[in-house]
């Protein structure tokens, strides 16, 4: 009997063949890119191209329009920037000097004694202002007005002398400006060799109004030289802008402008708050003081 071979040897061709095979199936070795990543979202070069690329104008456009928003919001509720036109309040203000004046303070308090403010003569020392029809003119005054390039021709910038219910007259024996009876010292704001004020003048200032002076009273159009208009001279509280607290232009004349501090005088507070309390207020007042010496009289008299 033939001896049993057993199975046939595999082939190595057919070997190699499977081998092969194998090979070919296994993946190839290596890192893998974004595109071979189960759940990676191929970026094409152009939408990068596009998120690099932000076109410049649209964020030109961007700054300019929020720089306008802020400029008519600061304007309308808070400080506006005004030029001064004229050398009437020298050297206080010289003419070209720009000033914040803030809008807001007197929400807070009451328009005082030597407050250097901006107020619209419109209505009062000038005709009443009358808009332009044209818009492109109305929004181009308004733009240089807010920069403080150019101040409107009705706007007026001076010192307050006095208040409601002030007695404002010049001049006394020794040529000085007295408010209430009380003379002002006014070398330290008014223009160097001027005089208080070489027109006399005499006045209550009304109830709502306000006497108004430049600090150079040579060449200052104020109170004194308007008592033909309405109000005897005074302007209306309601007319003033706001206070000047800061010169900001040019930098070598930065400075606050404070209140002199004249118009802190004791003697001077106190008239003021006599002259400007009502009759009733007063009358009572003096009823009082009338009551308090009756009862100490009847004391003193008992004492005896």
């Amino acid at each position: 009997m033939p001896p049993d071979l057993g199975d046939p040897a595999p082939d190595a061709e057919s070997g190699a063949g499977e081998a092969s095979t194998a090979e070919s199936d296994t993946p190839e070795s290596g890192p893998q890119t974004a595109a071979d990543q189960p759940g990676t979202r191929p970026v094409s070069a152009s939408s990068r191209t596009r998120k690099r690329k932000r076109p410049l104008w649209r964020d030109l456009f961007v700054v300019v329009i929020v720089a306008i928003v802020l400029t008519v919001l600061l304007k309308a509720f808070v400080v506006q920037v005004f030029s001064i036109p004229s050398g009437s309040m020298e050297n206080t203000l010289l003419p070209g000097d720009r000033i914040l004046v803030s809008k807001i303070v007197y929400r807070f308090r009451s328009i005082e004694r030597g407050d250097v403010v901006v107020f619209s003569g419109a209505g009062s020392w000038d005709p009443p202002a009358v808009a332009s029809g044209n818009l492109v003119v109305r929004y181009w005054d308004d733009l240089v007005n807010a920069v403080g390039v150019a101040a409107p021709g009705t706007d007026y910038v001076k010192r307050v002398i006095g208040v409601p219910g002030d007695h404002v007259k010049c001049c006394d024996s020794q040529g000085r400006v007295t408010v209430n009876g009380v003379p002002l010292s006014e070398k330290s704001y008014i223009y160097p060799g001027s005089v208080p004020s070489q027109v006399p003048f005499n006045i209550t200032v009304p109830p709502g109004r306000l006497w108004v002076m430049g600090d150079n009273r040579a060449d200052s159009d104020d109170s004194r030289y308007r008592t033909d208009s309405p109000g005897g001279g005074t302007i209306p509280e309601s007319a003033v802008v706001g206070r000047a607290f800061v010169v900001i232009w040019p930098l070598s004349r930065i400075n606050d402008v404070p209140i002199p501090d004249t118009f802190a005088q004791a003697g001077l507070q106190a008239a003021g708050a006599l002259a400007v309390a009502p009759p009733a207020a007063v009358a009572s007042g003096a009823a009082a003081m009338s009551g308090v010496a009756l009862v100490w009289r009847r004391r003193r008299r008992r004492s005896r």
